[in-house]
């Protein structure tokens, strides 16, 4: 399934990733594999053509949303965390749920604290509702990535801040953070009064040995501070269909987003289904994903050109590749794009620290990331 891809048929679909490139470039950009659904999620998009496309039973403002008792068992049976269902609160994305959060919790000048390289959308997000970022670079350490606390504690007394936006796993190197980490950071939100809104999207697809554990579930007082945001989306590839869930441990985000009831709207009948599908009979397919992942990810390590750094990542389906020494000047996008006509995500939309970088999403077959690694290598050859 995951291997059987034809490259003439992916350059006929529609959307974004493969829609926008000339016939002979091969995109690895945009985070979405090439993957085809689950059986269990094209079946339930099935059945809801079949059924009923009429106004759904459940709605923004009711307690009968099926996807708020999906998601606490999910948490239960995964991470062993129990979340109350009732603090979920359903969005088109995972976008959208944390512009919606800054709103409520936030106002213009506020500092918002993020790992820095970081997901262009929430940097977008943070300038142009006027928060004020707060960087944390993560800097290389061996064969990964660290941060410093101890320098992030005393620039939060000199300069407070009010949110801290935590990517675990983190987009874009694929860092998962350990327990010892996420209670560190857990101790500094509790002293410096800081919200933690917790984007864990990529949270299903960790690799091996490394395991995921949702920030929300250290502890009550940290949860009762904790927004998670997540989605089905990533991990089996169905980000058109637009749904994300949010669940609201701090009492007063909660309450702030209950009203207007109509204001951020709500997902379609397609992404409900599709989510509750993935998440309760996908788990089987998304094991043999996670294998492939994994694959794909010794082979990015191993098939690189020289000279390009590389950390594999511990989870997600996307390499952080760093071209500094290969003397590309600051666009190596541009360069390879050119060269190599494969087309990766320029390191500098990242903010500053993604300088020289660029973004590689191994989340194809096997051909074809063979085909793009043989490229690159050849560009620079």
């Amino acid at each position: 399934m995951f291997d059987d891809l034809d490259v003439r048929a992916l350059y006929r679909r529609p959307g974004a990733k493969w829609r926008g490139v000339e016939p002979d470039v091969l995109p690895a950009w945009i985070a979405e594999t090439d993957f085809p659904p689950a059986p269990a999620v094209r079946a339930a998009l099935a059945r809801c053509v079949d059924d009923d496309l009429g106004y759904p039973a459940w709605d923004g403002r009711s307690v009968h949303n099926p996807l708020r008792a999906a998601f606490a068992e999910r948490m239960r049976t995964r991470h062993g965390w129990l979340p109350d269902a009732s603090h979920v609160r359903e969005f088109t994305d995972i976008n959208q749920g944390l512009q919606a959060v800054l709103n409520a919790a936030t106002r213009p000048g506020d500092g918002v604290v993020v790992h820095t390289p970081a997901y262009p959308p929430f940097l977008e997000t943070i300038a142009s509702m006027g928060r004020r970022l707060h960087p944390v670079p993560y800097t290389p350490d061996g064969d990964g990535w660290t941060f410093d606390t101890d320098r992030l504690e005393g620039e939060l007394r000199e300069r407070p801040a009010r949110v801290l936006l935590l990517v675990n796993p983190h987009n874009p190197t694929g860092r998962v953070l350990r327990r010892e980490e996420l209670e560190t950071l857990a101790g500094l939100a509790l002293r410096h009064g800081l919200l933690v809104v917790a984007d864990e999207i990529h949270s299903d697809l960790v690799h091996d040995p490394h395991r995921h554990l949702p920030f929300a579930s250290l502890s009550a007082e940290v949860a009762a501070r904790t927004v998670t945001l997540t989605s089905a989306t990533k991990a089996f590839n169905v980000p058109g269909l637009r749904c994300a869930v949010a669940h609201v441990g701090a009492a007063g985000v909660r309450e702030a987003l209950a009203h207007p009831t109509h204001l951020y709207g709500e997902p379609n009948t397609f992404g409900v289904a599709a989510t509750l599908a993935a998440w309760r009979d996908g788990d089987a397919w998304l094991a043999e994903l996670r294998t492939v992942l994994a694959r794909n990810a010794r082979l990015v390590r191993e098939e690189l050109p020289p000279g390009v750094l590389h950390r594999t990542p511990q989870a997600t389906f996307l390499a952080w590749l760093d071209c500094r020494e290969l003397g590309l000047d600051t666009d190596p996008r541009a360069f390879f794009l050119k060269k190599a006509r494969v087309l990766l995500n320029d390191g500098r939309t990242f903010g500053a620290e993604g300088e020289g970088f660029v973004r590689l999403n191994f989340g194809t077959s096997e051909g074809i990331l063979r085909e793009i690694l043989r490229r690159l290598r050849e560009a620079l050859n």
